[in-house]
């Protein structure tokens, strides 16, 4: 495990993201105490589909309403 302060992370950010890409623990320390450690993002390939079956049915918003709908869509109806 690597320790350093805050001062030396923001000086050396990119070699320790490095460091945190190839395994190593590291923890960034304030008034010698840890406070924060640095962990990799884990990342999940992008899936289509994700939800599929999950919706129900989507409405054809390109469908042409009955005139009942277009009344009261044009504030013909009450």
């Amino acid at each position: 495990m690597q320790q350093v302060t805050i001062h030396a992370a923001k000086t050396h950010l990119s070699r320790l993201i490095e460091a945190v890409l190839n395994g190593e623990e590291v923890v960034i320390a304030k008034g010698g105490k840890p406070v924060v450690r640095l962990v990799p993002v884990q990342r999940r390939p992008f899936q289509v589909g994700l939800l599929a079956g999950q919706l129900g049915t989507i409405p054809d918003f390109l469908a042409p309403m009955d005139a009942t709908e277009l009344d009261l869509w044009e504030g013909r109806a009450e």
